[in-house]
């Protein structure tokens, strides 16, 4: 007989699985959580806790038990009670009206029939088995009648309940659902994949295939995978409602996620009406969708119905235009972007995908056209959703003709001439013109005029794009041989406002050093580095001509920092923007540099997060940089001292998970105070 104790820990955890429990049903189902999440981690951890003190407690169905520990040798075969099968489609409303006529037909009835329109998940079919409300099996859909048994897979996703909520579920239960992988989850993966050289998959579908048969489930458990469920298979034990709606909305309160799209039509009218929306949504959705399922409400209109061969007469798919399709590359050329990335552009037989003709697309970087090994004369599958750029994803290979041609980086530039750089462990190459190239001219006169640059007040962005537009400025240098008539004829300027524009520009040209190292948009070069060159260094000279060991005897300035700045003095073309720029009367005061003080806080880092309220994030980091101090955008173990504002978020929690020093906007102010930082004409 148990003791008290025991009975009484067995309660306690019996407490907290329930808790847990019923907090995932609030989170997934009804997404309407009742605690945030740091008080679901501790719950958890606590359960955690009192389950490695206690073993012979755990149960199968506990939240803490989701993932094996031990690798399959392989999948064992699923026979399904109640087969699984698929749906015939229909391409257009032509189609989808004579699918309705159908049914009416056998049901000899003009009678408008009830329909449940769900969205079509561009994933994996899976069956997942309830013994008693415990999760006891799950597999794939297979042929339809027997499926890989992916159990150890299927526990790891973290909105599928182990447990049934509630009561009165059917003693045996068998789900039918789709397992898909969200977008946002897919690119992460995929991003993170690619920062260590590994294998990146083509679309959301094939992850998600891919993430369900590994046979390690602890790999399956680090893939962002979730559920939907659209019906049920066999039961026993039990009833179910007399309509699939009915049947979803059960499946709902008893833990089980339905898509939230899910809705009633009745007609071909309301079925077409319901499509056409999903349609036009469908790139705005959290995951991807590929048509529409429509399914006759009624279980017994269903069972009258019947199959045909391997399908439903009483449900079909309404298949939205291919989002890929195979076509021919017939060369590539290389496009500059705004920032000097080279992008290598697929030219491609035109082929119709993703609802239009598409000619070009995009091949990203060297480093996926090394992985893809892609070539001239390939035959590409091509990918596009919506108004994404379209994409070029796979090689088929086994289409490969025998003489294609390598695909290589053009050693300049396509539009200026510059020198191509790609630096070593960077997938993207760049253009090294910033200053020249017309490509980059845009972007880089609004950097230039920016308020932490040459800060020329009233040159937004907007106005920039007009000035270039119009052709009266090709390069930052021409910003100041600008006049006043011609800005004054563009539209939305008068005379008044183009003279305060060259009034500006006149202002500007008085600045510091630091401020004009900001403004050339030198890549790596921020403010706190252009300060650092300044200090050290003295003159724009002096910088200019130091080799990268010398730049590298600044402070905090590294090998790739010091690469970047001798790659952009070393362009004739760069050279000769600064030179127009000085001859139009750019200035600053030079000095040849001088021992710096040891400041205060020298060799210490510092992270700014949340609001202050006593002084702006600016002056807060430029008065730790008067102190010497690094100021870094983010937490990490070499973190000294984060200032916490209000509303500080996942920084603050950083620093606190790391043992860094947190100090509030009080403690930094007298901070300062105790180092004799003025704030304005007061101390603070």
């Amino acid at each position: 007989m148990p003791s008290a104790s025991s009975t009484a820990i067995a309660q306690q955890l019996e407490n907290l699985r329930e808790q847990l429990r019923e907090h995932n049903y609030r989170y997934y189902v009804l997404d309407n959580p009742s605690v945030p999440d740091a008080e679901y981690d501790r719950l958890f951890r606590q359960l955690q806790q009192l389950e490695q003190e206690h073993p012979d407690l755990i149960t199968h169905d506990s939240p803490t038990q989701r993932v094996g520990d031990r690798p399959l040798d392989a999948f064992s075969q699923v026979t399904h009670r109640v087969p699984m099968l698929s749906l015939d489609n229909v391409f257009n409303d032509q189609e989808l009206v004579a699918f309705d006529r159908r049914v009416r037909d056998r049901l000899k009835t003009e009678d408008e029939i009830e329909y449940v329109c769900e969205p079509k998940l561009d994933g994996l079919a899976v069956s997942v088995l309830y013994e008693n409300g415990v999760l006891v099996q799950a597999a794939t859909r297979g042929d339809g009648q027997t499926g890989e048994d992916i159990t150890q897979n299927i526990r790891t996703i973290q909105s599928l309940p182990l447990k049934l909520h509630g009561a009165g579920y059917p003693s045996t239960l068998e789900v039918r659902g789709e397992v898909f992988m969200p977008r946002a989850g897919f690119e992460e993966m995929n991003r993170r994949a690619a920062e260590k050289g590994e294998k990146i998959f083509a679309n959301p579908r094939n992850a998600a295939a891919g993430s369900l048969r590994q046979l390690d489930a602890r790999i399956t458990a680090q893939r962002p995978l979730d559920m939907y469920c659209y019906g049920v298979g066999f039961i026993a034990g039990g009833e179910l409602a007399q309509t699939h709606f009915d049947n979803l909305q059960l499946l709902k309160t008893w833990g089980l996620r339905i898509n939230a799209e899910t809705k009633l039509a009745r007609g071909a009218a309301e079925l077409q009406q319901y499509h056409d929306a999903m349609l036009a949504k469908r790139n705005q959705l959290a995951y991807e969708i590929d048509g529409i399922v429509y399914k006759v409400n009624s279980l017994t209109l269903q069972k009258e119905l019947g199959f045909v061969s391997r399908a439903p007469r009483w449900a079909t798919a309404h298949k939205f235009p291919a989002q890929e399709e195979m076509t021919e590359l017939l060369g590539v050329d290389f496009q500059v972007g705004r920032t000097g990335a080279l992008t290598p552009v697929a030219r491609l037989a035109p082929v119709f995908v993703g609802g239009v003709t598409v000619s070009n697309a995009t091949l990203h970087n060297m480093d996926e056209v090394a992985r893809m090994d892609v070539r001239v004369g390939d035959t590409v599958i091509v990918h596009r959703a919506g108004d994404v750029i379209p994409k070029v994803v796979k090689v088929v290979l086994e289409k490969r003709p025998e003489h294609t041609q390598p695909i290589h980086m053009p050693a300049h530039c396509p539009v200026c001439g510059s020198d191509i750089i790609k630096p070593e462990g960077e997938a993207v190459a760049r253009c090294s013109g910033g200053l020249y190239c017309p490509a980059q001219v845009k972007e880089a006169i609004k950097h230039f005029a920016s308020r932490k640059a040459m800060d020329v007040e009233g040159l937004g962005d907007k106005l920039v794009e007009q000035l270039v537009d119009q052709g009266l400025i090709a390069h930052v240098s021409d910003l100041y041989r600008l006049q006043v008539e011609p800005v004054a004829a563009m539209e939305r300027m008068g005379q008044k406002s183009a003279q305060n524009l060259i009034d500006a520009l006149e202002a500007s040209k008085a600045t510091t050093l630091p401020r004009f190292l900001f403004a050339l948009g030198i890549r790596d070069v921020g403010e706190a580095t252009a300060l650092t060159l300044a200090q050290h260094f003295g003159t724009l000279e002096n910088i200019r001509n130091a080799s990268e060991d010398q730049l590298q005897e600044a402070p905090d300035v590294g090998p790739i920092v010091a690469s970047r700045i001798v790659e952009f003095f070393g362009q004739p073309h760069n050279l000769e923007i600064i030179r127009a720029l000085r001859e139009a009367g750019v200035h600053w005061t030079e000095q040849e540099p001088a021992a710096r003080e040891a400041g205060a806080l020298d060799g210490k880092t510092y992270v700014l997060t949340g609001t202050l309220t006593q002084l702006t994030r600016d002056e807060a980091k430029d008065y730790l940089q008067r102190l010497g101090a690094k100021v870094a955008g983010s937490v990490s173990k070499n973190t000294d001292v984060v200032v916490a504002g209000e509303k500080a978020g996942s920084k603050l929690k950083k620093a606190d998970e790391l043992g860094i020093a947190i100090i509030d906007e009080s403690a930094f102010i007298q901070l300062l105070r105790d180092h004799g930082i003025k704030h304005g004409t007061e101390e603070i």
